[in-house]
């Protein structure tokens, strides 16, 4: 962990999360710059950046009052026959990987947001291949995950593999710890993300 004080901004990219029929977590009842105005205040005031999955990523967790749901459920026999399926890309120019996750169900709503950085100059190496505006910052949100305790869930395996391919694939170039993988294998294999088409914004 560290307590070094950053800039914290946002990058086009974690837009994502206030999208209807985002995959995972869904913000709503505050704003982009609401979110970004929080990360700076509770950094500020001594919240830690958590280490991540490499060096240039980090974790910042900050209590949520807002509506706003975990991204997540477990899969229970209750609600197996709301999960769907498909192939999908993140952004344009990205290859559509397989994935799944709920709809029709509501996940718990979140105790913590989850935000997730990643530094400067790793935003630089990755627009290299996927062109978009890069914040003057030191550290820039690139998903925020909604969640019930102020920890990681384990990244999903497809994601640690979009990382290992590069940045040309829309990924960060670490390669695959294969503890780590197995550890999201566990996990995924009894949960999935929740997609809410219908969230009031």
């Amino acid at each position: 962990m560290t307590d070094i004080a950053s800039p914290i901004a946002l990058t086009p990219f974690a837009r994502r999360n206030w999208e209807s029929g985002t995959s995972g977590t869904r913000i709503i009842g505050i704003t982009p710059e609401d979110l970004v105005a929080r990360c700076n205040a509770a950094v500020t005031e001594g919240a830690p950046l958590v280490d991540g999955y490499a060096p240039f990523c980090k974790h910042l967790f900050i209590p949520n009052d807002t509506p706003t749901r975990c991204g997540f459920a477990p899969i229970t026999d209750a609600n197996r026959a709301y999960l769907r399926s498909g192939y999908e890309a993140r952004r344009e120019g990205e290859l559509a990987v397989l994935g799944r996750w709920f709809e029709g169900i509501d996940a718990p709503v979140a105790a913590w947001f989850d935000v997730i950085l990643y530094s400067h100059a790793q935003l630089l190496i990755e627009a290299a291949d996927f062109p978009e505006d890069v914040p003057d910052c030191d550290w820039g949100i690139v998903s925020t995950l909604g969640t019930l305790t102020p920890t990681e869930p384990p990244m999903p395996p497809i994601t640690q593999l979009r990382n290992a391919l590069g940045p040309a694939e829309g990924g960060s170039g670490a390669p695959i710890n294969r503890i780590a993988y197995n550890v999201a294998v566990d996990f995924w294999q009894a949960h999935a993300p929740v997609r809410r088409l219908d969230a009031p914004q």
